[in-house]
Order: structure tokens, then sequence, then C-alpha cells
């Protein structure tokens, strides 16, 4: 008579635990050990997750009091800082978990890339990672607009005319007239050409209906994927056959208790925030009195910048290319023995390193040169606007840098060395140019080291 196996059914009495558990559900049965290691995915994935809900929540309790009307919206904010019990710490938690949404999904895009998780059949998945990034940007876009005061109405003026970059060469063709692609984008956006109700339905709407579900979606079809690719990825010296389970761990309860520590961790941080720092709030919109400097959101400041050069080089041509390029990524990198590990290696760590330094010198001269110098237009004042167009800040940046991204590609011989340089080129590109529009530009979109240089009225 066979006896039976303690081990073995106390180990199928777990797996059924979660295969019962919706909530246990979202992740496999067990886990390997190095996809817990901190410094490896350093929790970003499940820390966008926590705050996603932690805005789920804080959003509901704000649209109980919120009143979405051009007469009533700003008023309404104030009386859920000034009057609703608490209103003032929700706010500010729903205001800094959109940030941090922001902040996380981009480390997180960060995380997947250098350590070549889109690698190994994994490149649906790093798709629906950069659908999820643009979405979050939209959603945390969308509610800049609701409170309805100075700061929000005159940033959402700038995003939209960003929107209608495209206008700068429909009119050099000299068919805007009869195709004005900028001009639709931005009366689909705001319904209209300028910032007023139809814009604030529209916002409100896509920020409590629309892009909240589509991203719930995304999440969920997110995680299935990386259960259906074989769970997080992992160097190939990891990589286990289906049946080699004797060097995992359970997921319950080693995952759920490091989860559940994570997020009372994050929310102790966005609770102290609330308690000690508000949400910006200035006075009512005023459509009759600008904002100067009039800025964009935080995140698509280095946008703005490059609008700045050149309307649709910096609002359309190169933030296309940067997405294009970031949805191509896995088809263009087939190099599938460098799963899992930093930077691929030394080399990687070494290419990413020259081509940040070259990003650095590239962007930091022509910003010295046009600061000092100006620029074709300065030099050269009955010139085409063709040639600044084709010939500003943005666009020569992105010349060298695919450039430099083809010397890689020469040398190496390798599609990923040359994935890291261009994508290593464009993240010190993005930061420096939003730097810049966060740091050094004041009244008039003027260079300035520091606000105490500012002119005073």
């Amino acid at each position: 008579m066979q006896k039976n196996n303690p081990g073995r059914s106390g180990g199928i009495e777990r797996i059924g635990r979660i295969t019962k558990n919706f909530f246990l559900h979202i992740h496999a049965s067990k886990v390997h050990p190095f996809s817990l290691k901190p410094t490896y995915t350093f929790g970003l994935g499940i820390i966008l997750g926590m705050l996603f809900i932690i805005m789920v929540f804080t959003g509901v309790v704000l649209m109980v009091y919120y009143t979405p009307s051009v007469d009533r919206a700003y008023e309404s904010v104030k009386d859920i800082i000034y009057i609703v019990p608490g209103g003032r710490v929700i706010r500010n938690l729903h205001r800094w978990a959109s940030y941090g949404m922001v902040i996380v999904t981009f480390l997180h895009l960060i995380r997947v890339f250098y350590t070549g998780s889109y690698l190994g059949g994994r490149s649906r998945n790093w798709v629906i990672g950069v659908v999820m990034f643009i979405v979050v940007l939209l959603m945390s876009f969308s509610g800049y607009l609701l409170p309805w005061d100075q700061l929000s109405y005159w940033a959402i003026t700038i995003g939209s005319n960003i929107a209608a970059s495209s206008r700068e060469l429909t009119d050099l063709l000299g068919i805007t007239n009869q195709f004005d692609i900028g001009g639709i984008t931005k009366k689909l956006l705001i319904g209209g050409e300028m910032v007023g109700q139809p814009a604030l339905s529209r916002f409100f709407a896509m920020h409590v209906i629309f892009l909240p579900l589509t991203l719930l979606i995304l999440i969920g079809v997110h995680f299935w994927r990386i259960r259906k690719d074989g769970g997080l990825s992992r160097p190939l010296q990891y990589a286990e056959s289906k049946h080699a389970d004797d060097n995992k761990w359970y997921s319950w309860p080693v995952m759920m208790w490091l989860e559940l520590a994570v997020f009372f961790s994050l929310l102790a941080v966005l609770l102290l925030l609330a308690l000690f720092a508000d949400a910006p709030l200035l006075e009512k919109a005023n459509p009759a009195f600008p904002e100067n400097p009039a800025k964009s959101p935080w995140y698509f400041l280095g946008i703005q910048e490059m609008v700045s050069y050149s309307a649709f080089a910096g609002g359309m041509a190169v933030p296309l290319l940067y997405v294009a390029f970031l949805f191509s990524v896995p088809y263009i990198d087939r190099e599938h023995d460098l799963t899992g590990l930093w930077f691929s290696g030394r080399k990687g760590l070494k290419i990413a390193l020259h081509s940040a330094l070259f990003a650095f010198l590239v962007i930091v001269l022509q910003l010295f040169v046009m600061i000092r110098f100006g620029w074709l237009r300065d030099w050269f004042p009955g010139i085409s606007q063709w040639w600044v167009l084709l010939f500003n800040p943005a666009s020569v940046t992105a010349y060298c840098f695919i450039g430099f991204a083809q010397v890689i590609k020469r040398m190496t011989g390798s599609t990923r060395m040359t994935a890291i340089a261009l994508f290593t080129l464009s993240l010190i590109g993005l930061i420096l140019f939003t730097a810049v529009g966060i740091l050094f530009r004041g009244p008039n979109w003027e260079f300035f080291w520091s606000p105490a240089r500012w002119p005073t009225v």
C-alpha cells in the first residue's frame, strides 16, 4: 500500500490555494529567488500597481465632491481642501500618487530595458508596457486641468499648442487651410482653439473613465503576459524547464508578505508627503492674464523646451521618433542570450557610459551656443523657416544620436549594444531638456541661471 507524501501533499495544497483565489492568482504558484532580488527589479512594477490603487481610491473620494464645470470647478476644489474633512490630505495623496506613477513608470521602463527583460520572447509585453507609459502620461495630463486654476489652465494651453505643432510644417507646405492636422488634433483634445468647458468636460471624462479603465485592462494583460512568458526575466544560467521547480519559492506567503511590506511603506511615504507638502493651487483660471512663464506639466517640459527651437521638430518629429524607437526595440534587438543581465555585461555598461557622456556634451554645447550667440534666425534674419525646422538643437541632437548609434553598430556588430547606445542617448537628452525647462526658463522663456535673476515688475 502506497503511503502519502506529506511534503508533496502540502505543496499541492499551497498551489490549490493560489489557483482558487483571484487575488493570489496574479502570480504564478512559484517564483524564482532571482526575481526577488531588490537590486534587479527594485519592486517598481509592484509599486506602480499600488500607486494606481491609491489613485483610484482617492480619486473616487474626490469625484464625490468635485464639479466639472468652469463656474464651479475651482470652488469645489477649495471646498475639498478647506471644508471636507480630510479633503486636503486626500487631494495631496492623489496628486503625489499621480506624479509617482509617472516617475515609477519611467523608471520601470528603464529597468526593463537595461536588464534586457524584453528579450526571450517578451516582446509583446514590452509593447504593452510602452502603451502603459503613454496612458499614464495622458492620465496625469488629463487630471492637471481639473483644479481650473492659473497653473493648470495655462499648462494645458501650452500642452494643446504643442499638440498643434505640426502646423509649422503645413504652413511651410502651404496646405494648412486644406489639411490642418495640427488644428484637428488640438480640437479633438480641447474641443476648440481655447481651453474652456469642452476641454474640462473632455479631460474629466478621460481622467475618471476612459484612461483608468484602459490602464486597468493593460495592467491585467501585463501581469498575465508575465506569467505566460515564464515569470520575470532572468539570466540564462537561472533559466529552468517548467518541471524544474526545486529551486523556486512558493508565492504564498513569501511574495505576498513582501508586497504588503512594500505597500505599507509606500503608503507611509505618501501620507507624510500629503501631510507636509500641499499640491499647488493658484488663483482661479483667468484667460485674460497668462502666466509668465507659462509652462506645460513638468513631464512635458522637455518637449516644450524643444518646441521653443522649432514647433514641428520639437513637438512632433523628435517625440514621434522616440516613441517609434521604443516600440521597435524588441523587434530590432533579438540577442536573447543577453536576457536578464544589467547592461548585458561590462561591454554594455561601457557603451552606456560613453553614450551618456556624448549626449551630455552634444546638448550642453548646443545650448551654450544658442544662449550665448543665438541660432540661425539670429545669425541670418532672412533665412527660410525650412532651415530652422531642419537644423535646430532638437533636430541636430537627433541627427547626432542616430549617427553615434550607427557608429556603435559598426564597431560592435550587436543590435543589443546599438539599442543600449540609442536608449541612453535619448534618456540623457530627455533629462537635460526637461531640466532646462524646469530650472532655467523664466519669463518670456528666457534663460536664467536662477529664479532670483528673473526681472521684477
